[in-house]
């Protein structure tokens, strides 16, 4: 008589995409980038935006969450991403330029001539960067990486423990830099140093979204790190804008614009005021102990003094 037990332990099907938690926090970062894609190309500027937002989040998900992080179409698909990205904040400076601009000309109420032939070359400026980013746009790949990630998103996501332990070594990697590159500034003005820092603050951040969806419990790690970044993000937007002033007062005092030259000079020492006036506020906020909070919330252990 044959028996009917089983031979061994029944084969479990694979979790699907609603259970299987990293596979799910990539395809929404995915399909996010392309659902924005086609509004962005046309030049809608909050299409654009979260074209930007959603395209770095799948820059920094991509490695932790992928199956073959270092694999071809990764690799590629980083790259495009990455280009992606660039082309679409390309004139995002211009644009933040022109609203800080525009602020001021409000509150002043009445402005001659020469601020008035600023706000026309910066806004001259943003329409030329504009079309550049248009046509950069439209040179990308974009079939080859739709293609690529169809690729990796049909491998799924790796294992739970495998990301977790990805995100732990991104958090303390980019944790443990931007926590450097703060204690060294200290209370120097150094903006491009400060917005390198912005940068990195800005993965950690998304580093912090992704590992609080993995875990599946929110921590505030994300809020802690957002307002670090807007805080970098407003101190470099401010010191952007005077230092296109002072570009100008140089340009058109070689022309023998003289007003022109003189309003623009007043335009960037403003500027720059404000600019170190963020950092002070910056400074007053204790970002490294800001910073420490949010790594702590990430589940860091051992947190910088």
């Amino acid at each position: 008589m044959v028996s009917s037990a089983p031979l061994g332990p029944p084969v479990s099907s694979p979790p699907t995409i609603q259970n299987d938690v990293p596979t799910r926090l990539l395809k929404e970062r995915v399909r996010r980038v392309f659902r924005h894609l086609p509004k962005g190309l046309a030049g809608d500027e909050e299409a654009l935006h979260q074209l930007r937002v959603w395209g770095r989040r799948l820059r920094v998900g991509l490695p932790v969450l992928a199956r073959k992080p270092r694999g071809k179409r990764v690799r590629r698909s980083l790259k495009i991403l990455r280009q992606l990205t660039r082309t679409a904040s390309s004139s995002r400076d211009l644009d933040v330029m022109v609203s800080l601009l525009e602020e001021r000309l409000k509150a002043l109420r009445v402005h001659g001539l020469p601020l008035k032939s600023l706000r026309r070359r910066l806004i001259a400026a943003r329409s030329r960067s504009r079309r550049r980013m248009a046509q950069g746009m439209l040179d990308l790949e974009i079939a080859r990486v739709r293609r690529d990630l169809r690729a990796v998103l049909a491998r799924r996501a790796d294992a739970l423990f495998t990301v977790l332990l990805r995100l732990r070594q991104a958090r303390d990697t980019e944790g443990n830099a931007a926590v450097d590159a703060l204690l060294k500034l200290q209370d120097t003005f150094d903006p491009e140093a400060l917005h390198r820092v912005r940068i990195r603050v800005r993965r950690l951040r998304y580093l912090g979204e992704l590992l609080d969806g993995v875990r599946g419990q929110p921590s505030e790690a994300p809020a802690l790190l957002k307002q670090l970044q807007d805080a970098l993000g407003v101190l470099n937007d401010t010191y952007l804008l005077s230092r296109w002033a002072g570009e100008q007062a140089t340009r058109s005092a070689s022309r023998g614009q003289a007003e022109v030259s003189t309003e623009a000079a007043a335009l960037q020492a403003e500027f720059l005021d404000r600019s170190r006036a963020h950092q002070r506020a910056l400074l007053e906020s204790q970002p490294v102990e800001v910073l420490n909070r949010a790594l702590a919330a990430m589940g860091r252990a051992r947190v910088v003094a």
